[in-house]
C-alpha cells in the first residue's frame, strides 16, 4: 500500500490539528500547505517538513503528486474549494459544516457525482471511543428504537470574533459552528432519519461582549470584537420516522456555567454520550446506569480527531465508503438552513 499524499488547504489554528494527526499516521506523507497568509504557510511548512507552499489552492492542486486535502478554511469558501479539489481529481476531507447552506450542499454533491474520488465531512464527535461504542450497543438492538434526543452546548463567554461572528464567511454563529456537531452526533445516534419539519427561533441580544474581562476565551486569529451573528439558537426537530430533537447552542448566555451534552432515548433504554457514556436499561425491574470501562468514556478531542483523520486516510488508500459522506452533509446543512429560515420568518419549515 503506498502513502496517500495530503495537502491541507489553510494554516489557521485549526490547521494544527489536521497536521499533526496526518504526521501521525504512518501510511501518510504531507507534501502541500496553502494559506493567504504566506508567512503562515512557511511557517507550518517549517514545523512538518512540507515541500510545496503555495497561497493560491488552484496552483497546489495542480500538483500531480497530490492525492488529497484538508479543507481548513472559513466557511465561506469550503463549496467552492472542495469542487475545485474534486474536479482536479483529489479525495477530499471538508471540514464541518460542509459549507453555508443546503443550496451550496448540492452543488458540492453534484460534483462528487461527476468524480471518483472520496469526500468526507469532519464530524469528529462520530469518531469519538464512546460514540463508537454506543452505537455498537444501538446497531445491536439494545436501546430499541430511538425516538427523542436533547443536544446542547452553552457557553456562557464563547464568541470567538474575528470571522466566526462575520456572517458573510461563517454562514451564522453558534448553531453552524457548534451546533452542527452535537446535531450531527445526535442524528447519527438516531440511524440518520430524514428530516420532516424544523421549527427555531434564533436571538441577537448580548454579542461578543468583548468588555467581560473576568472570564478568558477562544480568539479567532483574525480576532474583531465586531458581530452579527445570533448569540443563542434553539431548535425543535421533527424526522420523517416519527422521532424528534430539541437542541440549544449558544456562545453567549448568562448561564451559571458552560454546559454541553447529548442524550438519546430509546424504548428499550438510553444514553448519555456527552459529558460522559452511560448507558440506562432495565432488567428485573430495576432501571440500571452503566457506565461502559473504555479509555475515554468522555469527548476527547485528540483521539477522535486522530481516528477522523485515519478513517480517511483509509478510505482513500482502500476505497471504503467514509462515515460521513456527501449524503450526511446534504441533509445536516438542509437542517442547518432550515433551522436558520424558521428562525427569520418565525414560522415551522415543513419538508414534503
Amino acid at each position: 500500500m503506498s502513502k496517500l499524499r495530503i495537502g491541507v488547504v489553510g494554516a489557521g489554528s485549526l490547521s494544527e490539528s489536521h497536521l499533526g494527526a496526518y504526521k501521525n499516521n504512518p501510511d501518510v506523507e504531507l507534501i502541500a500547505i496553502c494559506d493567504l497568509i504566506e508567512e503562515r504557510a512557511q511557517a507550518k511548512a517549517k514545523t512538518y517538513d512540507i515541500e510545496n507552499v503555495y497561497t493560491d489552492y488552484h496552483e497546489m492542486l495542480k500538483n500531480p503528486e497530490l492525492d488529497a486535502i484538508s479543507v481548513v478554511t472559513w466557511n465561506n469558501t469550503h463549496k467552492e474549494i472542495s469542487i475545485a479539489a474534486l474536479d482536479a481529481g483529489k479525495h477530499v476531507l471538508c471540514e464541518k459544516p460542509l459549507c453555508m447552506n443546503h443550496e451550496e450542499a448540492l452543488e458540492i454533491k453534484a460534483a462528487t457525482e461527476r468524480s471518483d474520488k472520496k469526500f468526507m465531512v469532519g464530524y469528529v464527535r462520530r469518531h469519538a471511543s464512546s460514540a463508537i461504542v454506543l452505537k455498537e450497543f444501538i446497531d445491536q438492538g439494545k436501546l430499541g428504537e430511538i425516538y427523542y434526543a436533547k443536544a446542547s452546548i452553552l457557553r456562557r463567554l464563547g464568541n470567538p470574533g474575528g470571522w466566526f461572528s462575520d456572517k458573510s464567511r461563517s454562514g451564522g454563529g453558534p448553531l453552524i459552528d457548534l451546533g452542527v456537531h452535537v446535531i450531527d452526533l445526535s442524528w447519527y445516534l438516531m440511524g440518520r432519519p430524514k428530516v420532516k419539519s424544523v421549527s427555531a427561533n434564533t436571538y441577537h441580544k448580548l454579542g461578543n461582549r468583548s468588555n467581560i474581562k473576568s472570564l478568558s476565551f477562544y480568539k479567532a486569529a483574525d480576532y474583531s470584537p465586531e458581530n452579527n451573528v445570533e448569540d443563542l439558537a434553539n431548535a425543535l426537530i421533527r424526522f420523517d420516522n416519527g422521532a424528534s430533537l430539541m437542541v440549544d447552542v449558544s456562545f453567549a448566555l448568562h448561564i451559571k456555567n458552560d454546559q454541553s451534552g447529548v442524550t438519546i432515548f430509546g424504548d428499550k433504554g438510553g444514553a448519555e454520550v456527552e459529558p460522559n457514556l452511560t448507558i440506562v436499561h432495565e432488567a428485573n425491574d430495576i432501571i440500571l446506569n452503566s457506565s461502559p470501562q473504555i479509555s475515554n468514556p468522555h469527548f476527547e478531542f485528540g483521539e477522535a480527531f486522530q481516528n477522523e483523520i485515519n478513517h480517511f486516510v483509509n478510505c482513500c488508500l482502500t476505497g471504503e465508503d467514509p462515515i460521513g459522506g456527501i449524503d450526511d452533509g446534504v441533509e445536516m446543512m438542509k437542517i442547518l438552513t432550515a433551522i436558520y429560515e424558521s428562525a427569520d420568518k418565525q414560522q415551522e419549515i415543513v419538508f414534503d
